[in-house]
């Protein structure tokens, strides 16, 4: 046996990744509060880096944005019943923008995103529902410095609240909530994020996958049992009041169920995936 073989076989702890957004705090709060995260090696950084790693296979379970586990279906499962996502608005992932929004065919629309999958329906949205293609550039999520060159921002995560809750209301802009403006076209949830483990990595380790699919389970339902008190917690690192957070814990959908699949058939079928390719879920 090779050495990258025996490192497979003998690992107990698996390499779990972390998104650095308050969206993921309700998915890992509880595990702190069970002792389950001391089982775990845990990777936080951004989704667009989880992904990367995951499907580099420097990850064994981590968040993977939807985009990506649709590039990489064949090398993953997804964890069922457990995703970020919404059913109507979400709160961080928006357009903000300077004018209406199907006035902005030919102008500058900065994409401060780290998500390739808010990216992408920012830009379906755009083109399919209000017929115009914009002159899309990548920059840091700053909305001051942003609106100083474009005419709109796609951003997601902390910065979308931030803009959208401080920012934008400050500088007199829209701002227009891409969960929203999906459910109105489609009728149907989105998803942005699934939790996906690496095929060999279930083949070689499926009770410790299954373990660890109870525990975010748990602490998922241990979060929104305990809602007000994650978001007292929270409350006292972050720039946004225990109100505001409670209402983003709980507008957020963290389910991956019927529904949501059927989102994520009709996302794929309007980007274009070929037929067939969706989530396959652990049994």
């Amino acid at each position: 046996m090779d050495k990258a073989a025996r490192d497979t076989s003998d690992r107990v702890r698996p390499r779990v990744g972390h998104i650095q957004f308050l969206n993921c705090i309700p998915l890992y709060w509880g595990l702190a509060r069970t002792g389950a995260l001391l089982d775990v090696e845990l990777t936080k950084d951004t989704p667009e880096k989880l992904s990367a790693q995951l499907v580099a296979g420097d990850l064994d379970i981590a968040p993977i944005t939807l985009m990506e586990y649709l590039k990489h279906a064949d090398e993953l499962v997804a964890l069922p019943d457990i995703a970020v996502g919404c059913d109507g608005p979400v709160m961080s992932c928006v357009i903000v923008s300077q004018m209406p929004l199907d006035r902005l065919d030919g102008q500058r629309v900065a994409l401060g995103s780290t998500s390739r999958t808010s990216v992408r329906l920012a830009e379906l949205l755009l083109t399919e529902q209000y017929g115009v293609a914009p002159d899309y550039y990548r920059c840091p999520p700053d909305l001051s410095l942003m609106m100083q060159e474009a005419q709109a921002a796609v951003l997601i995560g902390d910065a979308a609240l931030r803009a959208s809750l401080h920012d934008a209301p400050r500088l007199g802009l829209d701002v227009h909530d891409l969960g929203t403006m999906w459910k109105d076209w489609t009728g149907l949830p989105f998803v942005f994020a699934v939790w996906a483990v690496r095929r060999d990595y279930l083949a070689a380790h499926p009770e410790t996958v299954r373990e660890m699919h109870r525990a975010f389970l748990a602490s998922r339902d241990l979060s929104l049992e305990e809602v007000d008190k994650v978001a007292e917690q929270s409350a006292r690192w972050e720039a946004f009041d225990e109100e505001v957070l409670r209402q983003y814990f709980t507008t957020l959908d963290f389910s991956l169920g019927a529904a949501q699949l059927r989102g994520i058939s009709e996302f794929a079928r309007r980007v274009g995936f070929p037929p067939g390719v969706g989530v396959t879920l652990l049994d």
